[in-house]
Formats: structure tokens, sequence, C-alpha cells
């Protein structure tokens, strides 16, 4: 060994560097190379604690621990120098961290959403948590957490993990009064619901704002059996592809009118790798009303419980994602609530939780100002106070707000539906769709049939092309359900019925209903009804609402359940049957000058997958060659005359004329 590092010696003082190169060479060694001098301190310590003296509240996130062990990341801020602060939790899929973002404010009101800043100006504690296997939280994910039995083997579910949650806020959040509200909206609306079931002592109140109830019956998934392809694709994909939500269904073109109709909703899963995931596979194999959806119906679980806990519903007149569960969260309820102090509804001029924004127009409709704001301030702190904060004045909340469009009004009611059987004056009242288009409370007169073709090649879009993906950039999905009808008033494919001018205001107050007798050469069909405000042809306050076909309320119904939700069956071709459902609340006024409209197509593309027109078991997995046209009639007048029942509700000129 020592020879061996004197020859080296004597080699290299020969010939210098060279030897030093060809060792490295022979060794693969740069033991001899000139060692690096250290490099420059980094100008990240390792910990760094900025200083917080100017903010107004104190941040912290916590891992709060379930019964089985998972834990629950949680951000809490608390305003400073808060003591005896009631506390206001939202439990949520879409990031804690995301619903009070970290921010270059200084103060609370810059931190947290818009629909927090009344809780945040009266000294609320905020919270908010990822649930169980999503962003920075524990756990698996499963969407909708069913209840603990037949559908959920685990000890956990969504009611257990806001117990132990709150159990553990009254514990550990020394600022508070041990008084615990929960608030939420669309998913965290539905778990809301789900935390007022089996409730931990310290929740007092409920805010369930567009909660998704029923998925299959008209919230996000299904409308009575159709399928919510762009919407419940896009979704879906976006909640469980990964854990912090950041997948994107992507897209081959610019309109999903065509990219649906080159492919339907099944074959689209299969080229983005959606049908890999679990929730997209349960859901295409659960096309009918079975016990998969039934057993997680929100307002069936609510219906078997007891009403503990004070509950305010919170509904959008134009919600396009969940229309149906607000109002049929309370309608489950009401009958517990005998001293109708503990179970409200209110009804706003919004969209999908619109209530949190700013509510003074959507699309083309203005309000008499920010409805959202007035909300909020108004209605929703002095609920919230009443059960949270020590020693807070009763609040005049009634059992039922609604917004009145048309009038632009809200109006307090005792109930809703404001329906006669329940006590009210208002009367269900059969509008008439007559032969040669005409659409009236008189008699139907003589019978006949309007026709059209339906072609699944060319199906009736539910707005304008090009239709965008719903959340990309530049969609305005938002606003969809008050688009302009007229646009397609004019297909072939559209069968319209118009009242004459109203010399007198029609009001209604509830659901209207739809009685169609028709036919199909086909054996199944979908079937869309639309009633619409006519506006005048000349509006001189907005001329741009000159002519403005407004939908009012507007659904559809996959033929095949017309007997029943759960066993779809084939639809006798040629025969006249009759097709019953209910559209969603309306609490409007169609005023003097306006007409009143009906419109009746098979198609509303690419939202609602198409029927094939032929029966088959599951349309998830319908062929091309599946596809076929068919001719569809309404019938007028004879026995059983089509019409929509108007949930009417008597009012009067003087009564308008005092509201302008």
């Amino acid at each position: 060994m020592g020879q061996g590092r004197l020859k080296v010696r004597k080699f290299s003082g020969l010939i210098g560097g060279a030897a030093t190169l060809l060792l490295m060479a022979l060794t693969g060694s740069p033991a001899l190379a000139q060692k690096p001098a250290p490099d420059l301190p980094s100008d990240i310590p390792d910990k760094f604690m900025p200083t917080l003296d100017a903010f107004d509240f104190i941040r912290r996130e916590e891992m709060i621990e379930m019964r089985d062990g998972v834990k629950l990341h949680t951000v809490i801020l608390v305003p400073k120098g808060a003591r005896s602060a009631p506390m206001l939790l939202t439990r949520t899929p879409y990031g804690a961290g995301k619903a009070f973002a970290q921010s270059d404010s200084a103060h609370l009101a810059g931190v947290i959403p818009m629909g927090d800043d009344v809780m945040a100006a009266a000294g609320y504690i905020l919270i908010a948590q990822d649930v169980r296997g999503k962003f920075k939280s524990e756990g698996s994910y499963v969407m909708n957490r069913p209840l603990i039995g037949p559908l959920n083997a685990s000890t956990t579910d969504h009611s257990t993990d806001t117990w132990d949650t709150i159990d553990w806020l009254v514990k550990n959040v020394a600022e508070s009064n041990g008084n615990v509200g929960i608030i939420g909206t669309s998913y965290g609306g539905y778990l809301v619901l789900m935390a007022t079931i089996n409730p931990h002592p310290a929740l007092k109140v409920a805010v369930a704002i567009a909660p998704m109830v029923d998925v299959w019956r008209g919230d996000d998934w299904f409308h009575n059996g159709a399928f919510r392809q762009i919407y419940a694709l896009d979704y879906t994909f976006q909640q469980t592809a990964s854990r912090s939500s950041d997948e994107l269904l992507w897209r081959s073109g610019y309109d999903d009118y065509d990219a649906f109709l080159g492919a339907g909703a099944q074959a689209i899963a299969q080229r983005s790798g959606a049908d890999n995931l679990p929730f997209w596979q349960r859901l295409a194999a659960h096309p009918a009303y079975d016990s998969f959806w039934q057993q997680q119906a929100v307002d069936r679980i609510l219906a078997s419980q007891p009403l503990t806990v004070p509950t305010m519903n919170i509904d959008g007149l134009w919600d396009q994602e969940d229309i149906y569960g607000a109002t049929a969260a309370y309608a489950a309820t009401e009958p517990k609530d005998s001293g109708n102090d503990k179970n409200f509804l209110v009804i706003g001029p919004w969209n999908h939780g619109g209530s949190n924004g700013n509510g003074s127009s959507l699309g083309a409709l203005h309000f008499n100002g920010d409805q959202s704001a007035w909300f909020r301030h108004a209605v929703l702190q002095p609920f919230l106070d009443q059960h949270l904060k020590d020693h807070a004045p009763q609040a005049a909340t009634p059992p039922v707000l609604a917004y009145e469009t048309g009038t632009n009004t809200w109006r307090r009611y005792q109930q809703w539906p404001q329906s006669c059987e329940r006590g009210c004056k208002s009367s269900s009242q059969p509008m008439y769709l007559m032969k040669g288009g005409a659409l009236s409370f008189d008699s139907p007169g003589s019978s006949g049939f309007e026709e059209y073709v339906s072609d699944p090649a060319k199906p009736v879009p539910y707005r304008l092309r090009p239709v965008r993906p719903v959340y990309w950039n530049d969609s305005t999905w938002r606003q969809w359900l008050v688009d302009d009808q007229r646009n397609f008033s004019d297909r072939t494919d559209v069968l319209v019925y118009t009242s004459k001018v109203l010399t007198e205001p029609v009001r209604i107050a509830g659901q209207p209903m739809v009685h169609l007798q028709a036919s199909t050469s086909g054996t199944d069909a979908d079937w869309v009804v639309k009633l619409i405000d006519v506006y005048p042809d000349e509006v001189p306050e907005q001329t741009d609402m000159g002519g403005y076909q407004l939908m009012v309320s507007a659904d559809i119904f996959r033929g095949r359940y017309r007997t029943s939700l759960e066993h779809p069956a084939a639809i006798t071709a040629g025969k006249v049957l009759e097709y019953k459902y209910a559209l969603p609340n309306a609490n409007h006024v169609f005023l003097p000058g306006h007409r009143i409209m009906v419109q009746v197509q098979s198609s509303w593309f690419p939202l609602y997958d198409r029927n094939p027109q032929k029966f088959i078991d599951n349309i998830f997995v319908a062929k091309p060659t599946d596809y076929q046209k068919a001719t569809q009639r309404v019938y007028s007048g004879g026995a059983t005359p089509s019409h929509v029942d108007m949930p009417l509700l008597p009012i009067s000129m003087q009564e308008i004329a005092a509201i302008r």
C-alpha cells in the first residue's frame, strides 16, 4: 500500500496535473480533485415565523382525530381578542385552505369568501375542514359517503365525523362560548344536513345552502332518470381523480355539443379514463332509482329522523345544479316542526349558491339591489345570532321567506308550497295545451294533437352553441337557466303553446305539475316541458328584454319511468299515455302585457344524454345503432287533455301598483 502511494507521488511529481487526471480516469474518483468551497448560506431559514402583530385574527391549523384514528385537516380563524365567541363550521371537499385563502391581507375580511362577510364582522370564529380523503385530510374519500349501514360497512360517516369535530372544538377552542353552527353550500350543504343526524349537543343551528339531497330525482347526476352528462362527468372526474381536485376532464374540441354528439357519456368516460374511477362505475351501473339511490336520498333519511337542530334550507329559483334539494329537505322535515320554530326555507332569485355572492342580477335579469347581501345581513345573521350568541335577541325569521320574481318582492309565508290543502287561499288550476298552439285556463275545446320528429342525430341544444364546458374559464354555465328561450322556439322539433296577452296578473307559488298526454312511435322517449314568461315586444326600461322568453320553471322526464322510477319499462309505440311530473318550484308573477308560454321537446343536449328512443336496459351502454328517429305527439282536448297545473295565488292590480 505504501509503495503504491510513493510511486504515485513520484509519477505525479514528474508530469504534474496529467497524472492526477490519469488517476481520476483510472479510478473514477475525484478524491484528488480540489475540494469545492462551501456554498453561500441560504437566504431561506429552516423555520420562519412572520410577525403578525398587525393582524386582526389568528389562524390555526389542526389535525383533528376522528374515532377511527383518521385525522382531518381543519383551519380555524379566531378574531383577535375574542372571548365567548360562537363558532361556525364549514366542512368541504373543495379545500379548507382554499376556503380561507392565505393572502396579503392582515384582516379577517380579506381572507374569507364573500358569503362569510357578515359572520366575520359579527365576531364569529370561522372554521373550515377538509372531509376525509380530500386535500390535507387523511382517510379515504367516498362520494356522498353513505351513513353507516347497508352501503357503508365502516365505523364512520359524515355524521360521526362532524360529531367528533364539534366535540374537539368545544374542548379546545378556548375563545369560544361552546356553541357551534354549521353552514355549507352544495356538497357542503349536503354535509350540513348529514350533521343534523344524531347531532352533537353543541350543534345549535344549521344552514344548508343549495344542498345535494336526491341526486337521481332532481339534483346533480340525474333529473327524473335523464342523465346530466356534461355536468356529472366533469364534476365526478374532478372530485375523484385526485385528492386535490386538480384534474380536469379534457376536451378534443371547442363545442361540447359536437363532443358528446360523436360519443355518448360512456364513450367520453372511456376516452378520458373516467370509466376507471370507482364512482363512475357505480353511477353507470345504477341508471334507475333503485335502492342504491333511494338509501342515499337525504330527504328520505331526514324524514325518518327527529328534528332537533333548527335548520334553514336555502334554495335558488334558477339553481343550475341542485334546484331540487333545499325544498325537498324542507318538505321532509316540516311535519316534525310542530312548534314552527326549527324548520325554515328561503327561496331567492339566485343560481347555485347565489346567496353567497352578489345578488343584484342574473344574466339579463336585474333585481332591486343586491338581494344576496340584504339576505345575509337582514336574515341570515340574526338567525345565526339567535341560536349561537349568548343573550342574542329573537330573530324575526318567517317559516318561509320567498323572493317573488316578476314583482321583485320578498314574501313571508307560513309554509311552502302555498296550497289549499294546507289552509291558505291558493288553488291549483290547469292551463291547457290547445290544438293549434294556444295556451289557456279555459276549456281545452276540440281534441287533436300537435306532433314533431325527434332526431337523436340533431338534438335540441339546452343553450346557444357553441356549448362550452361547465368549469372552463369562458363558461357561462351559472346563468343558463335564464337564457332567452326564443332561440329554440322556432325549431320544428319544439312545440310551442302561447297564451293571449295578459290583462290581469297571474301569480304562482309552488311546483307546476305537468300532465302530458302523449304518444311516441318509439319505445322510449324524453319529455322536456318549459314554463316561460314572454315579455312584451318592447320594454322601454330595458330594451334588450323586449320579447324575452324567460324560463320560470322547466325540467325533463325519461318516459321509461312513467309507471315506476325503480323498474323502467318500454313504452307501447303509438299509444297515448299520461306523463305526470313536477317542475321545480316557482314564485313568480306573470305581469299584464306579458304572455305565458309552454314549450315541449324531447331532448336537452348535451346537458342531458340522448334517449335512443328505443328501449334498452341501460342507456349508458347504448350503441350508435340503437338511436332512432321518433314521431312525438302531444294531445289536446278530450277527456284527459294535456295541461300544466298552475299553483295560483290571488294577486290584484292594486297590490302590484303598491309595489311599484
